[in-house]
C-alpha cells in the first residue's frame, strides 16, 4: 500500500490549514478512530516524538498568543512557526537596541539597555550566545552575581525589566521561540521593595506655597515643585520640555518622556500663574530650563540633569526650613500628588498606583480614558 503523509490539520474560526509533518507512513499504521499513531508502527518511538513536539510547539504559540490578547488565524498560526530562528547574539542585539533607541531620540532608555550589557558583560565575559540559552538558572545566577555586588534589590529589579523589554524584543525579531522565554518562571516582582515615604501631606504643600525664599534660585525650585503637584505629578523631565505647543485650550497636553503616553489635564489657576511668570517671549518653552542653545537630544538631556540637581538641593533646603518629615525633591510632588487625590476619596482607577510606580502604564491608559470635567472634579482636592 502507497505511504501518505502525514499532516498537522489546525481548525479556528471555521476555517482549516494543514501542515506537512514531513514524513510519511503506511496507513495501516494510522489509528483513524482515534487520530493517532499505532504502536506497531515502524520508528513508532521516534515518529510518536515528532508528532508530540509539534502538536506541543502550536500549543506553546496559541497560549502566547492568548497570553499576549493577540488575535491570529489558522494560517497566521502555521506563519508564524514557519518563520524560521534568525541567528543573532544577545551581545549584538542589546548592541543593536541601544543604537535604535538612541535614534529614537530615547536617550535614557538607551542608557539603560547600555548599562544592562556592561553589567551582562561583568557577569558573563562572553555574550556571544543566543538568547536560548538564558534560562530560569542563568537568571538566578545574574541575581546572585548582581546581589553579590552590593545592589540592592530595586536596582536589581531595574536590570532584569531591561533584560525582560530586551528577551521580548528578540522574541518580536524571531531571534528566539517564545516557548523558551524565561520570564514565566522567573517573576522580576519579586524584586521589588517598597521604597520609603516620599510624599507629604496637603498642609505642607500649603506651608511650602507660604515660604518666603530668600532668592530667586530657591523660588524658581519652589514654584516648579508645586507646578508639578498642581498638574498631575509631572515629572521634572516632562516639565522641562514644555512648550506653547503644550497648551491647548486651556489644557496641558504632552507626552510623557518615559512611557510615550499622552496626558490631559485641566489647567489650574496656580499652574496658569506660573507659565505666565516664567514665559519668556523669545523662547518657545514655558520654563527657563531648556533653550535654543541645547539643540541635540544629549545637550538637552545633560542640561536637565544639571537643573534638576540643583533644584532638589535648594528644595532640600527648604523642607529643612519647614521641617518637613522627609527630604523634599522634585519627585516628592509626583507621589504627594497622588497620595492627596487617594487620601481625598477620588477613585483608585482614576489616579490609580502607579504613580507610585506599581503600574504606571495602567494608570495612563486609566488618565486617557476619563472625561476631562471627572479629571477637574478630582483635581479640586489637591487643597
Amino acid at each position: 500500500m502507497e505511504k501518505v503523509l502525514l499532516m498537522l490539520r489546525i481548525c479556528k474560526d471555521g476555517r482549516k490549514k494543514y501542515k506537512s509533518l514531513g514524513i510519511s507512513i503506511n496507513p495501516i499504521y494510522w489509528d483513524y478512530s482515534k487520530g493517532k499513531l499505532k504502536r506497531n508502527c515502524p520508528n513508532y518511538n521516534s515518529i510518536h516524538l515528532l508528532i508530540t513536539e509539534q502538536l506541543n510547539e502550536y500549543l506553546n504559540q496559541i497560549v502566547d498568543f492568548q497570553t499576549y490578547k493577540k488575535e491570529f488565524t489558522a494560517s497566521s498560526l502555521v506563519e508564524k512557526l514557519d518563520q524560521p530562528i534568525r541567528k543573532e547574539t544577545v551581545k549584538a542585539f542589546i548592541e543593536k537596541e541601544v543604537s535604535r533607541l538612541k535614534a529614537e531620540c530615547r536617550i535614557n532608555y538607551a542608557s539603560s539597555h547600555k548599562h544592562l550589557l556592561n553589567s551582562l558583560l561583568s557577569f558573563k565575559k562572553n555574550l556571544e550566545i543566543p538568547f536560548s540559552e538564558i534560562d530560569v538558572t542563568w537568571l538566578k545566577s545574574y541575581e546572585s552575581f548582581l546581589k553579590q555586588q552590593g545592589l540592592a534589590n530595586n536596582s536589581i529589579g531595574i536590570r532584569f525589566r531591561t533584560l525582560r523589554a530586551v528577551y521580548n524584543r528578540a522574541i518580536e525579531e524571531n531571534l528566539v521561540k517564545s516557548e523558551c522565554y524565561p520570564f514565566k518562571k522567573y517573576k522580576v516582582s519579586k524584586l521589588h521593595e517598597d521604597t520609603l515615604k516620599r510624599s507629604i501631606s496637603k498642609n505642607d504643600i500649603k506651608r511650602i506655597m507660604e515660604y518666603s525664599a530668600t532668592n530667586p534660585a530657591m523660588r524658581f525650585s519652589m514654584d516648579l515643585f508645586l507646578f508639578s503637584y498642581f498638574m498631575g505629578g509631572i515629572n521634572f523631565v516632562d516639565i522641562a520640555y514644555l512648550t506653547n505647543n503644550n497648551v491647548i485650550d486651556n489644557l496641558l497636553v504632552y507626552v510623557r518622556k518615559k512611557t510615550k503616553k499622552q496626558i490631559k489635564l485641566p489647567l489650574q489657576s496656580i499652574a496658569i500663574d506660573l507659565i505666565n511668570k516664567y514665559k519668556q517671549e523669545d523662547s518657545p518653552f514655558l520654563f527657563p530650563i531648556l533653550s535654543s542653545f541645547h539643540k541635540t537630544e544629549q545637550q538637552k538631556i545633560n542640561r536637565v540633569r544639571k537643573v534638576i540637581k540643583q533644584i532638589n538641593k535648594q528644595l532640600k533646603i527648604i523642607g529643612k526650613e519647614l521641617a518637613l518629615p522627609i527630604d523634599l525633591t522634585t519627585y516628592v510632588a509626583r507621589h504627594s500628588f497622588a497620595t492627596s487625590l487617594k487620601r481625598s476619596g477620588v477613585s483608585t482607577s482614576l489616579i490609580s498606583e502607579a504613580l507610585g510606580h506599581s503600574s504606571e502604564r495602567v494608570t495612563q491608559i486609566y488618565l486617557d480614558s476619563f472625561g476631562s470635567n471627572q479629571m477637574e472634579d478630582a483635581m479640586k482636592n489637591l487643597l
